[in-house]
């Protein structure tokens, strides 16, 4: 069996002591695909680097909901020199987020739809942050600027409703190691996915999953994930590591 990643960030301070070292341990144990997802300049930039260092590691850029403090909407012009590179295969992360930022909305939403439209551009598909604005997420995809190559709800919440709309949409749904955590309730959400449109990811170094989440994580427990979705969709681990490293390599166009 092999994995794919789908979105982590080896660009994250927590890999500065042993980043080399932790890749080459998850290539070892079947995670031949990572993406690793850009959420500002400084992180895209590093996204790309990995990329170019690691045959199997693919870029997004982007700038997040959570970092546009003190940026200028121009500034998105940097993430477009990023992604002429060859390694990015989407735009992200990019999106809404009231839970942590309910103060700048409008300017969310500015920098969210600024770059869909980069991508429409660019021909590449988008990779959505979405964390308590869901209204305006879907208002946005529906009603001002439906994307021409869709994309993914990234660590998407367990949400039947958002999934179901998403779907609709024509976007992927990637799931991440809050589905294994033990107050989660994450079979309607997953059953509502048709297995072509569904995903996995670690969103390391965050969100490990039972058993280990206290620890922090990497690509390896991606499995983890993998074999919860297997479960509820009564299905074998094989045979959602073989569709969801299928379902990736078409959204990235891999």
């Amino acid at each position: 069996m092999e994995f794919f990643d789908s979105h982590a960030h080896y660009n994250d301070d927590q890999f500065n002591q042993d980043r080399e070292e932790t890749i080459t341990k998850i290539f070892a144990e079947n995670v031949t695909k990572i993406t690793c997802a850009g959420y500002n300049i400084k992180s895209s930039e590093f996204a790309v680097r990995l990329s170019k260092q690691y045959d199997f590691i693919y870029a997004t850029v982007g700038i997040s909901p959570n970092d546009i403090t003190g940026v200028k909407i121009e500034d998105v012009n940097k993430i477009a020199e990023l992604a002429q590179n060859n390694k990015v295969v989407a735009i992200g992360e990019i999106g809404l987020d009231y839970y942590w930022n309910k103060e700048n909305q409008e300017q969310q939403k500015a920098f969210f739809i600024r770059q869909i439209e980069l991508a429409d551009t660019l021909n590449l598909p988008i990779v959505i942050h979405c964390r308590d604005a869901v209204m305006d997420t879907l208002d946005i995809l529906k009603n001002q600027i439906n994307p021409k190559q869709r994309g993914i709800f990234h660590c998407c919440m367990l949400n039947k409703e958002l999934i179901k709309e998403a779907v609709k949409l024509g976007f992927y749904i990637s799931f991440s190691g809050n589905i294994t955590f033990k107050n989660a309730k994450p079979k309607e959400a997953i059953e509502e996915v048709p297995i072509d449109k569904i995903l996995i990811e670690t969103d390391s170094p965050y969100l490990t999953p039972e058993p280990f989440r206290s620890c922090r994580n990497d690509s390896r427990n991606v499995k983890l994930v993998a074999n919860k979705i297997a479960e509820i969709k009564g299905v074998s681990l094989a045979e959602i590591s073989q569709l969801t490293y299928q379902n990736a390599k078409q959204i990235y166009k891999i």
